[in-house]
């Protein structure tokens, strides 16, 4: 073992045969069988993914929404109750601190809230249970502290475990668990209690996950990780899937992935996240950065981050550069490898916005060698969200 901490799983993976890796300050699988073979068997079944270095996160207080939303663009104070939504940490010129998910909920222990025993909370208390990023959790909740009001109470929950669950048998199988998971559609959560055989375990899961597929973020106490692992590989449709084969479905699903295709240098125009931008937050124009992002919304961002299929077999990394008919560098490749669902390599990059019309060609430089790339509309792969019938 390196430096790095250990999560609640940790002997867990280990004795499942997964391969170790320091990621993000914490020793974490990066592989079990094969990254490909895990792929295909998200694609087709269902993986487990233990993502439990993302930061968990409670946000409570007086009007919390309206406070939030002068860190964020989206539409928060209209989020029903266990709804929930992507969204951006916004720095003050409209660059990307993180990338998150965050769930209106309509109750939150006490003592997550900041509030001593028996004290009772405001009429107008509101609670959001938000999901950020392991690598820039921490400076996200220093961020958070410093921007919103003293009377936010801010909570890391580093006492709880989160793992994925992912892959289109994913909810049959935890409906076996929880049989009133089935309710949920995409972007819908939850607090539930597992009767597993060790006793109740109470849960909070969310119909949601970053693989382009059906599934759960399920949260649970650190102390009762390994007794949900073990129950949902249980199950002959489930497997232990390491972080290499999370990259590639992420990959292509079209997903940005913070660090690498989205940072402080990034506006959600320029990275291709305009969605996020809610109608009245764009109307009342009062997010952080509104005047920048606003101006590349009207008038189109001068780079945009785009998708490539690449021609041979041999994919393009991220750093890769986009180079013009000269040779001079225009552009960069943020994320790249072998899709394979698709069984040929497939990237993200930024490039000028007038080469970022879908069927461009572009010339991608990488050791000095040359490839051709096709300007390709995301997601690579059909999203398989489970999504409520039309009417």
């Amino acid at each position: 073992m390196g430096d790095d901490t250990q999560l609640p799983l940790d002997s867990w993976h280990r004795s499942q045969g997964a391969r170790m890796v320091g990621f993000a300050g914490y020793d974490m699988p990066i592989q079990y069988e094969g990254i490909m073979a895990e792929h295909l068997w998200t694609r087709d079944s269902v993986g487990l993914f233990d993502v439990s270095h993302m930061g968990q996160v409670i946000i409570s207080g007086s009007n919390a929404a309206q406070a939030l939303e002068t860190v964020l663009p989206g539409e928060i104070q209209k989020l029903g109750v266990e709804r929930m939504r992507y969204s951006l940490l916004l720095a003050p010129d409209g660059g990307i601190v993180d990338d998150l998910m965050i769930t209106r909920l309509a109750y939150a222990d006490p003592e997550s809230c900041g509030m001593a025993e028996g004290e009772t909370p405001p009429d107008d208390c509101e609670y959001f249970y938000m999901v950020v990023n392991g690598a820039t959790k921490h400076g996200d909740l220093a961020y958070l502290r410093e921007t919103l009001p003293d009377h936010i109470f801010i909570h890391h929950m580093e006492d709880r475990a989160l793992v994925a669950l992912q892959g289109p048998k994913a909810g049959e199988v935890f409906a076996r668990l929880v049989p009133e998971s089935a309710a949920l559609y995409f972007m819908q959560a939850g607090g539930f209690t597992w009767h597993s055989d060790a006793g109740d375990i109470a849960l909070w899961a969310s119909r949601s996950g970053y693989t382009g597929e059906d599934g759960f973020e399920i949260s649970v106490a650190a102390e009762h990780a390994e007794t949900l692992a073990a129950a949902l590989v249980a199950h002959e449709e489930v497997q232990p899937i390491g972080l290499g084969a999370r990259d590639s479905l992420r990959l292509e699903a079209g997903l940005p992935l913070y660090g690498h295709d989205i940072d402080t240098e990034i506006t959600p125009v320029e990275a291709d996240l305009g969605f996020a931008l809610s109608k009245r937050r764009r109307e009342a124009a009062d997010f952080p950065g509104a005047e920048r992002i606003l101006a590349q919304r009207e008038n189109g961002p001068e780079r945009k981050r785009v998708g490539l299929v690449v021609e041979g077999r041999q994919p393009v990394r991220e750093g890769a550069i986009v180079v013009d008919a000269d040779g001079a560098q225009i552009g960069t490749v943020t994320s790249g490898g072998f899709s394979p669902t698709l069984q040929q390599p497939i990237a993200m990059a930024y490039v000028p916005a007038d080469l970022s019309a879908p069927d461009t060609v572009i010339t991608i430089e990488q050791r000095k060698k040359p490839f051709t790339g096709t300007v390709t509309p995301m997601p690579f792969v059909p999203q398989n969200y489970h999504r409520p019938p039309k009417a």
